[in-house]
């Protein structure tokens, strides 16, 4: 479809009127943007311009001028692909007309529903529908109801939304299940050829009290290493590359997902359940297969020797933290007792996180503390309470064993020359070093970071500011001053966590790269090459990354790199696990985001303490102190006075006052107002003395409300890039742990380094599902 125009903007140059190809990006109030392929700046888009085309589209575009507020702003001069992906959202009835309310406001058009076309749905119900004519210039798109999902108030509605809305796969293939049911239910005797045996290794597993599948265990003992002191650390892996063959159904299945997906309550599998919580899970007092990087670490914390092997275990124990912690802290104590024959074991493993935590310190590795919250939720799905989650010495001795098997499971594939992905993770862009010196300067901190900065200059400032009452507020810039982490066969080391070489060995069970990288280190175990079978479908992942690589400008003097196919093909599989990891991040968050909004649609018109954690040009947001929940005081909201917003200070001065809001300002707010679809919650700031209103408004959903104030709304995520803080990769070996720092922002493509490159290519695929969703990938 094309669209023409005839709109020519007054001085406009012609390499203003150049085309290029995007993503459209739906926003609020009808506006959107494109996602350039290219990388550049996106492309603003009036709302005229949103009539015929909806969110996740792709389009051909050209800039014609730039608007008020300086954004380059775009005309659409041709429809390349409408978006596949089915539209979620409510069905109502008005005036007899039938239509579809998209739950995802970026779409910013109601569907029309024909007679005949809602099935078996009813009013207020939530559908999925499927469009059968697009939106045009003068006509609202036309769909019909493909799916019923139920009421809005069902307990786990939130996830049927998000799962849909994101396009995670929540379902396997009949072949893949089918071939699941063929697996034998334990460890056959055939299965234990070629192995070796540490069945009578008191090997253990640590996880949470909730945790269903156990896909790590370890072992500690005093060793000789050298003339001095060490330990032998072993870390035994379930052996999922076993039971899981190359280009088999499940791990056709399982590439397509590329991650486990966890949501309060539930977890969608990268694998079928017979093999994540069966077969593969290393249940205690079971035999297991399993894959096992077996250490020798002296006394200063370095891994002096290390070697892989395929072995089968028997877990003498399934510990949890809580209860490590306990022994640990009190060897006579009850818990201590019940596990008698294994705390000397326990005493090893602290023995040895000791001094791998010292050779962190050396070593000069991002470590911060920042507050993670956990969602206590009832039998109905409904929150109890968020609490933050405590981090004990039993995860820390988890986490330093799986960094040191991730770190030699790298090198061992460094040191072979065998291609493989590697976890990588670059150092901080040019703009967010100028906007951190900028800000730990109006902080007072006293410290700043060079030109090219080191880890350790990071975790010293974080060291030097750990009392200050604006500790977490400063640890949190210095982490969005990071960039995130992605999977790529091309090895540029790992920042945050100081290593030359980093990968992810530790959790086959639930990330694809992890399994890849088991494949590979048997291969070169065998003396053999694993060939990555063509699962990403042929030409299009491919052919994206490689136009994107290819666009970049070259350095003065820079020879250019050849490509072969097979690091084409790694290249395309480490863009497909990094946006489907950051896919499965946004489905939870936006779970998470539903989850705090209908809690806190209980304690509308209540007070509560909290502190400014982001300040944008439209307000500040405020978490709450005992709630962990984050909400906009908008800047209407703020005072009559003017309010100017410092980016570099990252606050908002009042110009006759001089008052400011700047990140770690406590204040205190009334809940004034929560959109449970948009997933946005507002605060009204509570001067002393004030009296407030005691009841608030309804807003066309049902919820009470204070009325919307006239000013555009947004959130820091979408507010130049501000605010999108993230969890630090320091805890990259354990379970759960994140990426670190967040997503870099459009740059320049001079200078570009091909890691970069890649990070674009990963931030426009996250951005847009697959416009082949429901189709299996041709082997």
């Amino acid at each position: 479809m094309l669209i023409k125009t005839t709109y020519q903007a007054s001085g406009a140059s012609s390499g203003l009127l150049a085309e290029f190809e995007g993503t459209v990006s739906g926003h609020r109030d009808g506006h959107g943007f494109v996602l350039r392929d290219d990388g550049e700046a996106d492309i603003y888009l009036p709302p005229n311009e949103m009539r015929a085309v909806l969110h996740m589209d792709r389009v051909k575009a050209r800039i014609v001028r730039y608007d008020r507020k300086n954004r380059p702003e775009g005309r659409v001069t041709e429809i390349i692909e409408r978006s596949s992906n089915p539209i979620i959202g409510r069905l109502l009835q008005e005036s007899g007309v039938w239509l579809v309310a998209p739950e995802d406001k970026r779409y910013g058009q109601d569907v029309l529903i024909p007679k005949g076309a809602t099935g078996s749905a009813k009013t207020g119900q939530v559908v999925v529908v499927q469009l059968t004519e697009p939106p045009a210039l003068f006509g609202q798109p036309v769909g019909r109801v493909a799916e019923v999902l139920g009421e809005m108030d069902d307990p786990g509605m939130e996830i049927e939304i998000a799962v849909r809305k994101y396009g995670v796969p929540h379902e396997f293939s009949d072949e893949a299940l089918a071939l699941a049911r063929t697996l034998p239910d334990a460890v056959r005797p055939g299965d234990k050829k070629h192995r070796v045996d540490l069945t009578d290794i008191p090997l253990v597993t640590i996880d949470g009290e909730d945790a269903r599948d156990f896909d790590d265990a370890i072992y500690c003992e005093p060793a000789k290493v050298g003339r001095g002191k060490g330990w032998r650390l072993l870390v035994a892996i379930a052996d999922v590359s076993h039971y899981v063959e190359t280009g088999s159904a499940i791990d056709i299945d399982a590439y397509d997902r590329a991650t486990s997906v966890y949501f309060p309550r539930r977890v969608i599998p990268m694998l079928p359940e017979k093999l994540s919580n069966g077969l593969c899970s290393l249940n205690p007092a079971v035999e297991r297969l399993c894959m096992v990087c077996d250490m020798l670490v002296n006394a200063k914390g370095e891994v002096h020797a290390y070697q892989f092997y395929p072995a089968v275990m028997f877990s003498h124990a399934r510990f949890t933290y809580t209860e490590v912690a306990a022994i640990l802290a009190n060897t006579r104590g009850p818990e201590a007792l019940q596990r008698k024959e294994l705390v000397p074991h326990l005493l090893d493993l602290h023995e040895v996180y000791q001094v791998l935590l010292k050779e962190r310190s050396v070593r000069g590795a991002v470590d911060f503390e920042t507050t993670e919250t956990q969602i206590v939720c009832d039998d109905a799905g409904r929150i109890e309470k968020i609490v933050p989650r405590t981090r004990n010495v039993a995860h820390r001795i988890v986490e330093e064993s799986m960094l040191a098997a991730n770190v030699c499971s790298a090198d061992y594939i460094a040191q072979s020359k065998h291609i493989g992905l590697f976890r990588v993770h670059e150092g901080p862009t040019l703009e967010k070093k100028e906007m951190l010196r900028t800000y730990l300067k109006t902080a007072g901190v006293g410290m700043t970071i060079s030109d090219d900065p080191t880890p350790g200059e990071f975790q010293q400032i974080a060291m030097a500011t750990k009392d200050r009452p604006d500790a977490p507020q400063i640890h949190s810039m210095l982490l969005r001053s990071m960039q995130q982490a992605i999977y790529t066969p091309m090895n540029e080391g790992h920042f945050g966590l100081a290593y030359e070489a980093y990968t992810h060995f530790t959790s086959p069970i639930r990330r694809y790269p992890d399994l890849l990288v088991h494949r590979v280190i048997k291969a070169v175990l065998n003396k053999a090459k694993y060939q990555l079978p063509a699962l990403p479908t042929p030409g299009e992942a491919e052919a994206k990354l490689s136009k994107r690589l290819a666009s970049r400008v070259k350095e003065p003097g820079e020879k250019p790199v050849k490509t072969s196919v097979d690091q084409l093909a790694w290249q395309a599989a480490g863009l497909h696990c990094s946006a489907n990891e950051r896919r499965a991040d946004e489905a939870s968050r936006d779970v998470e985001a539903w989850l705090k909004c209908k809690y806190m649609r209980e304690h509308l018109g209540e007070e509560f303490g909290g502190v400014v954690t982001a300040a944008t040009g439209f307000g500040v947001f405020v978490t709450l102190d005992a709630m962990y929940v984050e909400g906009l005081v908008h800047i209407t909201e703020l005072g009559t006075e003017y309010f100017r917003f410092d980016e570099a200070r990252q606050e908002l001065r009042g110009e006759r006052s001089g008052m400011r809001y700047a990140i770690g300002t406590r204040v205190r707010v009334q809940v004034s107002r929560v959109d449970l679809d948009g997933r946005k919650i507002d605060f009204r700031l509570v001067h002393e003395g004030e009296e407030l209103p005691g009841r608030a408004t309804k807003d066309k959903s049902g919820s009470r409300a204070a009325e919307l104030p006239a000013q555009e709304r947004g959130s820091p995520r979408h507010a130049g890039g501000k605010g999108s803080g993230k969890r630090s990769e320091s805890r990259a070996g354990g379970r759960g742990a994140a990426s670190a720092g967040g997503d870099a922002p459009a740059e320049n493509a001079a200078g570009r380094s091909p890691i970069q490159a890649l990070k674009a290519a990963v931030k426009k695929s996250a951005s847009n599902p697959s416009r082949k969703q429901g189709k299996k990938p041709r082997r």
